[in-house]
């Protein structure tokens, strides 16, 4: 297993709980009608993962002093998109895989009309929870108003979408480091970055701060989907919780394929230096965001 410190790993914990929670208390129950879409909806969003996304929104709300309270329902939403665009990626037009964090995807459950469904519906509730008069009563109206225009890029066409839509493209094709780069940029990094961003936008951070945490970001955001396109090839499916070997199944261009094993680590190495002296000038509170680029390439899942 990875060898992050125990006190990361309390963190991890904790934090997840809060989301956990929340996640809980703002879905429906399957005891609202209809409840097929409920009870799909909640077993992808409850199906494990680290809730890395709305941990790094409140780590970086602590990291400029801020309350994460104030952030957790717009966490929360990014968790939704997340859940959302796994759903939609596990299913056979897409990436065909049949398990997702060691159990059976979405569609394999509750057929793939459904499954597009539960999607659609996360995504569209994750808005609704952002605009929510809950959160307005705690964030200035413009910051909020801000991190909705932001995390919708980051999901959208210039942004995660995009980034699927080249990914597609790309699959089967000769493929250069500059197609690959914008891939995983707004395919995954996007998404990573805004987490961050809306953490320290919602709780009032300086233009300063915002773009040394934007730069971090970008930093974890490229060096997590290479040590992922690493554990396709050399991960273990059990810790994984799914099949290995998609990448090349479906003929996607990776960091591997481009770089080899040893470059592609290389890459991430640097990619973490990079991510963690942009906020070397933050105090002890940034702590857990350092701790965590710092797990990002020694895990394992």
């Amino acid at each position: 297993m990875s060898k992050q410190p125990a006190s990361l790993k309390e963190y991890l914990k904790e934090r997840k709980k809060i989301v956990d929670d929340a996640l809980d208390r703002f879905l429906p129950g399957e005891d609202r009608f209809p409840p097929l879409i409920f009870e799909s909806m909640r077993y992808s969003v409850f199906a494990g993962g680290k809730r890395l996304r709305p941990v790094l929104c409140m780590a970086a709300a602590e990291t400029v002093g801020g309350d994460i309270e104030r952030v957790v329902p717009v966490a929360c939403a990014i968790e939704l998109i997340h859940t959302y665009s796994l759903i939609h990626d596990d299913l056979p037009l897409m990436d065909d895989d049949d398990f997702r964090r060691g159990m059976p995807t979405n569609h394999k459950v509750f057929g793939e009309g459904i499954a597009v469904l539960a999607g659609d519906a996360l995504l569209t509730e994750a808005f609704h929870l952002m605009s929510d008069g809950e959160i307005l009563d705690k964030v200035a109206p413009e910051a909020l108003l801000k991190t909705i225009s932001e995390v919708s890029t980051a999901a959208g066409f210039y942004g995660m979408i995009g980034g699927q839509v080249v990914d597609l493209e790309s699959e089967g094709k000769d493929a250069d480091m500059e197609t690959l780069n914008y891939i995983h940029r707004h395919k995954t990094e996007a998404l990573l970055t805004v987490s961050i961003r809306a953490g320290a936008i919602l709780t009032g951070a300086s233009e300063t701060d915002l773009a040394a945490l934007s730069a971090y970001g970008r930093g974890i955001g490229l060096a997590f989907q290479i040590t992922d396109d690493i554990l396709d090839i050399e991960g273990d499916k059990e810790l994984l919780g799914k099949d290995t070997g998609s990448d090349k199944a479906h003929n996607k261009v990776t960091f591997p394929a481009l770089l080899g094993l040893d470059g592609s680590r290389k890459r991430a190495r640097e990619s973490i230096d990079e991510a963690l002296s942009n906020i070397a000038h933050f105090d002890d509170k940034a702590d857990p965001l350092r701790m965590i680029a710092k797990f990002i390439i020694e895990r394992k899942s």
